[in-house]
């Protein structure tokens, strides 16, 4: 799918159809450029799957977890920071990939050799005239 967005009102929509088309696919892929707007539609897709908890950017921690309405986790990874892959094995990013819950993982291309098998690739561009694009591919 491809979706292009100009507001930030239409966020809540894009991200509903984001969580349509994924369907039971719970480890989501982020990738674009800094400042593009991945934290911004995370925070729109936990508010899509019920998050209660305050969504923020994991930069400094690596990892969020927040709460759904019904007590589910939600894992938010910020791996831009990470020197290497070994720091994500020392936070047991397989066994929270394996978890069956929702994971969020911005900048995934510094551990790509531990993506799973399958996921949910989105790929987010802006233009010149501030026109976000959102392109997906369920792998």
């Amino acid at each position: 799918m491809i979706k292009t967005f100009a507001q930030l009102d239409e966020l809540n929509a894009v991200a509903q159809e984001l969580i349509t088309e994924a369907a039971d696919q719970h480890v989501w892929l982020f990738e674009g450029d800094m400042g593009v707007g991945k934290t911004t539609l995370i925070k729109a897709l936990c508010r899509a799957v019920g998050v209660v908890s305050v969504v923020q950017s994991p930069t400094y921690g690596l990892v969020n977890e927040y709460t759904t309405q019904t007590g589910e986790s939600v894992y938010h990874f910020d791996c831009y920071r990470l020197r290497n892959e070994a720091e994500a094995l020392d936070i047991g990013l397989e066994e929270y990939l394996d978890s069956g819950a929702y994971c969020f993982v911005e900048w995934p291309e510094r551990i790509e050799s531990l993506w799973p098998p399958t996921y949910y690739h989105i790929s987010l561009f802006t233009d010149p005239a501030g026109i976000r694009t959102v392109s997906t591919q369920l792998k």
